[in-house]
């Protein structure tokens, strides 16, 4: 009996495991709850948290590099207006594309911030890193995957690569193929089929369409994608189950904010759950919502802690996996759980 019990211990175990590990954690521009996103030292600490993947949103430069960077925008990550106050454009803002690689390797890297009334530097999550602190610099794609790569070999470990071609339609107006740039990069390094380990996703419909048709083909690759989405009405008709269906035929997967697969109550105090998820697993589509941080004030309204949000996803939304500031924490969870 002793041993039936030990057996079936085991079978539970087991089971239990093969569940969590079906379950994925995305380190969200690195571990950027702790360390200024999208560093080097933010992708090496999160890499230490062991995660599935790390995030890198790129852009490309002037001279055709390829950066990490969340936004095509220098001025709310680095001291782009101390540096080259000149160099705006009528709007307002610094484009990357407007930079030599060499003149952003001249820059010091902050955690995101923006200016008050008076000129001064505001954190928007003041809990973090502080700002001006230590030094930190924009990196390549290239170099974070050398990175990666080499801590898989030296660490015996197989973390992946989710990289988002960020606002690929603008660089094409600049005359930049982004997205092309960025597969010929995958496949430099191995990652172009869907055995690879590593997801291209973009917030961009033609983009996603045009690599899936045009440009995976022409560089005989096969990498796994993944459409983005906000609640912005461009997605309004891409959310329904037909929707849903007519994107599986160009991604794998799809990253849509928590906010359109759970709604507050009207009190705020409850939520319930839209079918946006049933209706993507009847599509064959994997799930990566964005993105779960631990500052209250970046919570939904109906969740007191960032165990509890992580519970209404994985366990009673059912999702493949979340896109976190602090994967430490997503991953303990799917430990305990």
């Amino acid at each position: 009996m002793r041993l039936f019990i030990s057996i079936l211990a085991f079978i539970f175990v087991s089971m239990t495991t093969a569940i969590a590990a079906e379950k994925i954690v995305v380190a969200h521009r690195g571990a950027s709850g702790y360390l200024p996103e999208h560093t080097m030292p933010a992708k090496a600490m999160a890499y230490a948290m062991g995660p599935d993947y790390i995030e890198q949103d790129v852009v490309m430069t002037r001279d055709d590099r390829l950066v990490v960077l969340h936004d095509h925008f220098l001025d709310q990550v680095t001291d782009v207006q101390e540096k080259f106050p000149n160099r705006k454009r009528a709007d307002g803002r610094y484009y990357v594309i407007d930079f030599t690689l060499a003149e952003i390797l001249t820059l010091n890297v902050y955690e995101r911030y923006h200016f008050d009334e008076n000129g001064k530097r505001v954190a928007y999550f003041p809990g973090r890193f502080p700002l001006g602190k230590s030094i930190f610099k924009v990196h390549t794609l290239e170099d974070e995957i050398e990175l990666i790569q080499g801590l898989n070999k030296s660490t015996g470990q197989n973390i992946g690569i989710y990289t988002e071609s960020k606002s690929a339609a603008f660089h094409l107006s600049e005359g930049k193929d982004l997205s092309k740039a960025i597969l010929q990069t995958f496949k430099k390094y191995g990652y172009d089929s869907k055995n690879s380990n590593a997801y291209y996703q973009t917030f961009e419909y033609d983009d996603l369409k045009r690599v899936h048709d045009e440009l995976l083909p022409a560089l005989g690759m096969d990498i796994k994608l993944v459409q983005l989405m906000g609640e912005e009405a461009d997605y309004k008709e891409m959310v329904t189950r037909d929707g849903l269906k007519a994107l599986s035929n160009y991604a794998d997967g799809i990253g849509p904010s928590i906010s359109i697969i759970t709604k507050a109550d009207e009190s705020e105090a409850g939520y319930h759950i839209t079918d946006l998820v049933k209706d993507a697993h009847d599509a064959g589509l994997v799930v990566h919502p964005y993105t779960f941080r631990a500052e209250h004030f970046a919570m939904p309204k109906f969740v007191g802690s960032l165990d509890e949000l992580l519970d209404i996803f994985y366990n009673k939304v059912g999702v493949d996996g979340v896109f976190s500031d602090f994967p430490d924490r997503a991953v303990r969870f799917l430990h305990k759980k």
